[in-house]
């Protein structure tokens, strides 16, 4: 479907996961600042990490900034809403270095979300089992998208590791000392945060952590020199019960259908989704090569698409041999019935040439336009052609017949066409909220009934005599 526009935007920013709540919140602050700068902004307001839902997974390294923007009648002249991206991406980008952003709008970034699990109109989606593998991957398939015309906030999911602490523990150890597994994991449970219980305050409850003081915390060497428990006297340390290993490792490990998964996201501005992922496949298969296990797919608007489109392949050709077979049964005539027909592609041609003039990708919504012409097309023929049919059973040649018919039905066949066309001349100019639905729609009607009345008032009437003949087919 053409892109709705809702009349706000969504800016998706991300930080280094190592980020701290307090510099996102400043982050985030900065960032409002920078969007309330621009005239045709309203308003603007920020939320960072997670929230209670548990549907919408965020860390606090990422932020969604709501734009609500004010009608574009209130606008500078001459400024659509790509240009208004553009210049907030350049804008933050300059401002505030470090942070990823991506643009989209609320409706649509949560229909690409529960399509893909991306928040971008394509994502590239990779699976595979090592997590390096997968990065680097990732990070080739972001510099190659970036080149293809029409990409925009492209950015890998892959983020830096972060530095983590592995406790081990010396079951060897342990056992010499009379440690339970249970009393050394109270001691590490204890330097994140222990829940200890609940504080009633009328109907609140607010919960209890118990953590080691923030010098405990400080560096392995000190976390090393927690006592864990007193034997014979002797304070027993974390360090001597097991191995504390300074690692990094990813901040998140996604998965789908057992396997670990990976994606690359990007959106789509100024170019139609279906031949930019076109262009994207062919241009990734050349230059990416994957190792064996590994495998991608192509998420995003770009799903929908195909199932819209499988729907309509199927739909469109039933829809026309129906429209044959009801014409053949009523003429008992395949030739006229092929006639009749004829509006067909000539309509079809019509809707196509509107389009490439307004330069209108093809879109769900034009298809449709499409069916509902071809209805329109094969009635003014059927009109004609009835009148005409009727006269050479009265008695006249088939030329006459046809003369006849043109003069007498040229009236009602161009008042169909034109109260059908000029019904759709303010769903194609609109433009209000939806527009964006309607305009491919009344476009294919209006242009593909210009092209089909030309051929019912003018083609036809030419070519009947040829296919009549005193013999039914």
């Amino acid at each position: 479907m053409p892109r709705l526009e809702e009349g706000d935007l969504l800016v998706e920013a991300v930080r280094l996961p190592s980020a701290t709540l307090e510099g996102s919140l400043d982050m985030s602050r900065e960032i409002e600042t920078v969007l309330k700068g621009f005239s045709e902004v309203k308003t603007v307001f920020c939320k960072t990490g997670r929230p209670e839902i548990a549907n919408d997974v965020m860390g606090v390294h990422q932020t969604d900034v709501w734009v609500m923007l004010k009608p574009e009648q209130q606008w500078p002249e001459h400024k659509t809403r790509d240009v208004l991206i553009e210049e907030m991406s350049a804008e933050l980008t300059r401002t505030v270095p470090g942070v990823a952003f991506g643009f989209t709008q609320p409706i649509e970034m949560r229909v690409d979300e529960l399509v893909a699990g991306v928040k971008a109109d394509v994502a590239v989606l990779l699976y595979g089992e090592d997590m390096a593998v997968l990065a680097r991957a990732s990070k080739q398939i972001e510099s190659v998208l970036r080149e293809i015309p029409g990409a925009a906030d492209v950015k890998a999911d892959y983020q830096a590791n972060v530095p983590t602490l592995t406790i081990r523990p010396r079951h060897e150890a342990l056992a010499r000392y009379g440690v339970t597994v249970a009393e050394l994991m109270d001691v590490v449970t204890a330097l994140g945060g222990y829940d200890a219980g609940q504080i009633f305050e009328g109907r609140a409850r607010f919960p209890i952590m118990v953590r080691f003081p923030q010098p405990w915390r400080e560096s392995p060497e000190r976390l090393e020199n927690i006592p864990v428990k007193f034997v014979g006297g002797a304070p027993v340390t974390l360090g001597t019960l097991a191995e504390i290993d300074e690692e990094e490792s990813p901040p998140t490990i996604e998965h789908e259908l057992g396997r670990r998964r990976t994606f690359i996201q990007a959106n789509v501005r100024n170019r139609d989704v279906a031949s930019f992922v076109s262009e994207a496949q062919q241009v990734v298969k050349n230059k990416v090569d994957l190792p064996d296990g590994y495998s991608l797919r192509w998420g995003g608007d770009f799903e929908n698409l195909q199932s819209a489109s499988l729907r309509l392949m199927i739909i469109t050709p039933v829809v026309l041999l129906l429209i044959g077979m009801l014409l053949h049964m009523t003429f008992n005539s395949m030739r006229l019935a092929l006639l009749i027909f004829s509006a067909v592609p000539t309509a079809a041609c019509g809707g196509v040439i509107a389009l490439s003039v307004r330069s209108m990708p093809f879109s769900i919504s034009a298809g449709v336009g499409f069916i509902a012409l071809f209805g329109v097309a094969v009635l003014n023929g059927l009109v004609w052609v009835s009148a005409a049919e009727n006269m050479r059973a009265a008695g006249m040649s088939p030329r006459i017949a046809a003369y006849e018919a043109a003069l007498i039905r040229i009236r009602p066949v161009l008042m169909t066409a034109l109260v059908a066309s000029f019904g759709f001349v303010p769903m194609a100019l609109s433009t209000s909220a939806g527009a964006e639905i309607q305009r491919p729609l009344a476009t294919v009607v209006i242009g593909g009934l210009v092209t089909s009345t030309i051929l019912t008032a003018f083609v036809l009437p030419a070519v009947y005599p040829w296919f009549v003949r005193e013999s039914r087919v």
